[in-house]
Parts: C-alpha cells; sequence; structure tokens
C-alpha cells in the first residue's frame, strides 16, 4: 500500500535532488571521497547511532580493544557515506561505466551456467559492500533480473530510487509480491536477487547464529531454494581500495533430510555463515548502524543477547 507524501517528504526529496546534481558535477571519484567525509560526520561529531555501532562491533570482535573498534566504526561511517552517493549517481553512469565500476570477479561462471540452464537463480546478499552495485553491475551484463525490495518511509524517495534500479535494467519487486513474482520469474529462467539479512516484523524468519549471537534472518531464500531446486548464490561487491569493487559469487551449501523446517533453517544458517566470514574479512564494510539482534529468541541466555539494547 502506497504511504501518503507529505511536506516532509518532498522537503527530504528535494533536498537529495539538488546533492545529487552537485555531487554529479564533480564526478564519481571525488564525489566518493565527498560521501566518505560526510559520512564520517555522523561518526563524529554528531554520533549518529554511534554507540549501537561501537557495542555491536566489540560483541562481534571480542578479543578488539577498544582503539580498534573505534577505528572500525568510524571507517564503517565513511564507507555508508560512500555508499549512499554512490547509489544515488549510478543511474547516470551507463552500463559502460557501470561495468568499470568492477576490477574483478569471482565465480561469475556460476552465473553463467545457472542462466545458461534457464531454471532461474537465486541471489542472496547482505548489507555488506555496495550491493547496488552487485544489481546493477548483473543487469549490466545482460542477466535479467529481479530484486526484492521493502517500501521505504518516504515514497517520493521510493519511487526515485526504485526508478533507479529500473534505469539500470533490474526489476524491482516488492516484498509483498516476492512469493508470487518469483514463481513466475524463476520459470522465465531470470535470476532474483534477495537481501537477507535483516529481521523484519512480519516477515518469515528464522534465528541463527551470526557472530554467536542468535539473530532474526529472513527464510524466503531458503524456501524458494527448497521448492524449486534453483542454484542459489550469496553475492557480495565489495569495495578495493582503488575505489572499484571485487564482485564474488558463491554457491550456498545445503542438503536436504526431508525435514522441510530444517533444511530450511539449514541454508538460512548457510548464507549467514558466508556473510560473516565476508565481514570478519572487511568489516568496515558491513551496515553495523543496524541492530542486527534486535530480535532474538525470549529464551537468548543473557551473554548473547542484543549487546546494543
Amino acid at each position: 500500500m502506497t504511504r501518503p507524501v507529505r511536506l516532509a517528504h518532498r522537503l527530504e526529496y528535494a533536498g537529495l535532488r539538488a546533492a545529487v546534481a552537485a555531487l554529479s558535477a564533480v564526478g564519481w571519484r571525488r564525489a566518493s571521497s565527498l560521501g566518505g567525509a560526510l559520512g564520517r560526520l555522523g561518526y563524529r561529531p554528531f554520533a549518529v547511532r554511534r554507540d549501537v555501532v561501537e557495542r555491536q562491533i566489540a560483541a562481534a570482535f571480542p578479543e578488539w580493544d577498544v582503539d580498534r573498534v573505534a577505528q572500525v566504526a568510524r571507517a564503517s561511517y565513511d564507507h555508508l557515506g560512500r555508499l549512499a552517493v554512490e547509489t544515488a549517481l549510478m543511474p547516470s553512469l551507463g552500463r559502460e561505466r557501470i561495468l568499470d565500476l568492477v576490477s574483478r570477479t569471482s565465480g561469475w561462471d556460476l552465473v553463467e551456467r545457472a542462466i545458461e540452464a534457464g531454471r532461474g537463480l537465486l541471489l542472496i546478499a547482505g548489507h555488506f559492500g555496495n550491493w547496488e552495485v552487485s544489481g546493477a553491475y548483473i543487469a549490466a551484463r545482460g542477466v535479467p533480473v529481479d530484486v526484492i525490495v521493502r517500501r521505504m518511509s518516504n515514497p517520493i524517495f521510493d519511487r526515485y530510487l526504485n526508478q533507479t534500479r529500473a534505469d539500470l535494467g533490474m526489476t524491482v519487486v516488492y516484498d509483498a509480491d516476492a512469493v508470487r513474482r518469483t514463481t513466475r520469474s524463476l520459470k522465465e529462467g531470470r535470476a532474483i536477487g534477495f537481501l537477507a539479512d535483516q529481521g523484519v516484523l512480519n516477515l518469515a524468519s528464522t534465528h541463527v547464529p551470526f557472530f554467536g549471537r542468535p539473530a532474526k534472518t529472513p527464510r524466503g531464500p531458503a524456501v524458494f531454494t527448497l521448492r524449486y531446486h534453483v542454484p542459489t548464490l550469496f553475492v557480495a561487491a565489495i569495495r578495493e581500495p582503488d575505489g572499484r569493487f571485487h564482485l564474488s559469487f558463491e554457491n550456498v551449501p545445503y542438503e536436504e533430510t526431508g525435514d522441510r523446517e530444517r533444511d530450511v533453517d539449514g541454508i538460512v544458517a548457510s548464507y549467514t555463515r558466508i556473510l560473516e566470514r565476508l565481514v570478519r574479512q572487511t568489516p568496515e564494510q558491513y551496515f553495523w548502524q543496524h541492530r542486527r539482534w534486535k530480535h532474538q529468541p525470549a529464551d537468548t541466555p543473557p551473554p548473547l543477547r542484543d549487546p546494543a539494547a
């Protein structure tokens, strides 16, 4: 259901478009750097969710001292600022420049084989690296791809962001329509992309370990994997020192025991383990500003409860 448009929404959107116009004039690399500088202001002096970020990083990496936690926390704000600016600017790049954002790929052959088989493909990502680059690059390579998204609180910005995705070649599907559209899209041999690392109210989920703590995690992609037996890959676009991205794809391993609920939970745990491994390698590129352990089972032991509570 579309949310009503309020004056605050129009003012937010006007500010966004003005910022995008100004940033477009300075070029991608400089704009990304400016985004990083703005993002760092969220860490200091404004301290936007800084306690949440530092507590979660410290809980995920208990062996780190306070200086190391602060260093990664600050870098995560830099990354988030770059991500916001890059997402806003991508529609202005065009196909060739989108492709040039990626310096190397790993596992692209897995995508090619899945598409050639014509049975469809499930792509699972987390809020890690630049997930918008992942979808744009896949579409730019000619792969027909649907992206499952949630409606944003600002309906004007929601339309704008989804139009930018469509302009880059992606088909946007709201999560409320995901079940109906996924069935059809897989039959058409399309790829379907999910962000599957945030607990959301009223969304079918399960609790699996993430850095040793139970984290509410969407189970929809796992259900589709078992129902349709299509290839399922985890994808991540990881920022490299030169500002371009390493785009990686890897199979999400699973087994079928005949116990459907157990098998679904096993797949959710499997793609969550992949995400954790990647975050451990490049922790500053994870979206620590989200309270990942906010929704937990009632019987979670005190030492494993939400560190940001």
